[in-house]
Parts: structure tokens; C-alpha cells; sequence
């Protein structure tokens, strides 16, 4: 494969090179460093939202209806729609482009189910190498739609840099909403199907709680609440508006670069713990590890001291 060749094609804005490329980080490709290092150049314009809520609240409905948006604005779409998976193929589950079909024919939008295979907090393990594709294919917003798994969904607010949190009135989200730190990483809270009856007690207890969280201090960001029936494509430009008032923010206060720092932070961190697993899992076949873990398990070494000889096996330390 031309690395080289694809990346080119991809910025040019072929769907087929896009493809390929996230196949590549899908699947942990060889290929995958070289890969990489020919997208980081182009990286690093992309304004990536995360959209995260309770399965069934409609978060693919807001997706559709956020892409539509963008693009009456102009701007070219990735979608990343992380689902389940499958317990047989590994592969996704629900395939959220059949909830996205209007817009398969516009080559301003690129939108590609991956499958969870298993990583808690919402994403792919590959979720943020597969940002980096779609940055570098020229993508002006990136939005990446986790799995649905209620609570533990947090790990899209470290992937983003703006997070949408959707809840729903009727299926108790607002009381879910204040909990396992969901409430901390919304930026704009959407009450989706806000025709409901109920919709309005829910915006009303969702600022309620926003209004009990830690105290702020002039010029914080207070998350905007907005109300919208994303079937309709109603309260959608409120969205969009509430997301245009958190990137200026953002950016008027330097937090926006100390995001994506953070990001890359814990990306190398990443990359590099699961390089160290690799070398452990490697060892375990020449029975080092089991020969620590016996002494560990007979009481004549700690387990600190045992992960300090491991570690200085693996690194050559």
C-alpha cells in the first residue's frame, strides 16, 4: 500500500481513501505509524463536538440534524458513530449510517460507524486516531457520536472539544444527568423531543442542577441548555449557536489549545501503555511475569517491587 499515494487522495477528499485510512487504525495496520506521520502535518483544524446521552434519546436523530446544519453553513462533516459490538464479527452493531442515509449522497460529509469491541466510556479505542484522518481529509467539524451506554459515557468529553450531553423528558435523565460526572462534562445540554410533555420540568430542573455545581468565577462557562425535537430539525440552530458561543469562549480563553494539549497528552499515553502491554503480554512467553507473580503470590517480593523489576525488564531499565 502507498501510504503516501492515500493520504494524498484523501486530502483531496475521496470517501474510498478516507475508508481505508480509518481501516488502517481500525485495525492496528503496521502500516499504522507511517500512516500517522504523514497525517500529522495536516492535522489540528478540525473543531471536534461530542454528542453523548442515555441509548434511545435520540442521538443520531441530533447528529443528522447537526450535519444538515454545518453544511447549510458550508462546512464539510465527519461523522464518527461509535456503536456496539458485535459479539460474533466484532464489527458495529447498529450501524448508524442507516439513521444518517440523506446525507450518504453529499461529498461534503463523510460518516463511518466503528465498532466499540468492548473499550468502555462511549468510543473506540481508535476513536481519536480516527479524528485525526478526518481532520487531515479537511473536515471543518468533526462530530463524534459515542455508543449510548449511559453513566460510565465519559470518556468523549477528553476527545472533543466541545461536549453536547442529550437527555430526553420522560426517561428520568434529568436525575441520571447528575450523576458519574455526566453532569460535569456537558458544554450544551439538548432536552431532545422537547414536544413531550415533561420537557419543560426537565429544562428547568437540568439549569436547576447546573445552578447547584461548583461555584464559578467571572467569565466561566455556565453549560447552555437548549430544548430541540431533532426530528424535526427544531431548536437545531440553537445548538450550533450555543456551540459558536462555546468555541469563542474557548478560544478567548486559551482553553481551547489546552484541550487539545491535553488530548494529545493522553493520546501519547495511550500509544505508549499499550506498546508497554505488548512487550509485558511478550515477556509473560518467556514466563518472567509468571515467575514475579509467584514470588508476589509467595509472599517473598511486593508486588511495587515486582512492577519495578517487570518494568525495567520491559524498558531495559
Amino acid at each position: 500500500m502507498d501510504v503516501p499515494a492515500l493520504v494524498a487522495q484523501a486530502r483531496a477528499g475521496r470517501p474510498r481513501a478516507v475508508a481505508r485510512l480509518i481501516s488502517l487504525v481500525e485495525n492496528a495496520s503496521p502500516l499504522l505509524r507511517e500512516t500517522m506521520a504523514a497525517l500529522a502535518p495536516h492535522t489540528g483544524h478540525a473543531y471536534v463536538i461530542g454528542l453523548t446521552g442515555p441509548p434511545g434519546v435520540g442521538k443520531s436523530t441530533a447528529t443528522s440534524a447537526l450535519v444538515g446544519a454545518y453544511r447549510r453553513a458550508g462546512r464539510r462533516v465527519g461523522v464518527l458513530a461509535v456503536d456496539p459490538s458485535s459479539p460474533f464479527s466484532g464489527g458495529a452493531l447498529l450501524g448508524d449510517r442507516v439513521r444518517m442515509a440523506e446525507h450518504a449522497g453529499d461529498p461534503g460529509v463523510y460518516i463511518r460507524s466503528m465498532a466499540s469491541r468492548g473499550h468502555l466510556g462511549g468510543l473506540a479505542w481508535a476513536a481519536p486516531q480516527a479524528v485525526r484522518v478526518l481532520d487531515a481529509a479537511g473536515c471543518d467539524v468533526v462530530l463524534v457520536e459515542t455508543v449510548g451506554v449511559g453513566q460510565s459515557e465519559v470518556d468523549v468529553a477528553a476527545q472533543a472539544d466541545s461536549t453536547v450531553v442529550l437527555v430526553a423528558p420522560g426517561m428520568g435523565d434529568g436525575i441520571q444527568a447528575a450523576k458519574a460526572g455526566i453532569l460535569e462534562i456537558g458544554d450544551v445540554f439538548v432536552v431532545n423531543k422537547a414536544d413531550r410533555e415533561g420537557a419543560s420540568d426537565t429544562l428547568r430542573e437540568l439549569n436547576h442542577m447546573l445552578g447547584l455545581g461548583a461555584p464559578r468565577s467571572a467569565g466561566d462557562w455556565r453549560p447552555a441548555v437548549v430544548g430541540a425535537v431533532a426530528v424535526r430539525g427544531e431548536g437545531i440552530d440553537e445548538v450550533v449557536e450555543a456551540l459558536g458561543r462555546h468555541r469563542a469562549w474557548l478560544e478567548e480563553r486559551g482553553e481551547l489549545a489546552a484541550r487539545r494539549l491535553r488530548r494529545a497528552a493522553r493520546e501519547v499515553e495511550t500509544i505508549a501503555l499499550t506498546a508497554l502491554r505488548g512487550r509485558i503480554a511478550a515477556l509473560h512467553g518467556d514466563r518472567r511475569l509468571t515467575a514475579l507473580a509467584g514470588e508476589v503470590a509467595r509472599g517473598g517480593l511486593d508486588p511495587y517491587g515486582a512492577a519495578d523489576r517487570l518494568v525495567a525488564a520491559v524498558t531495559g531499565g
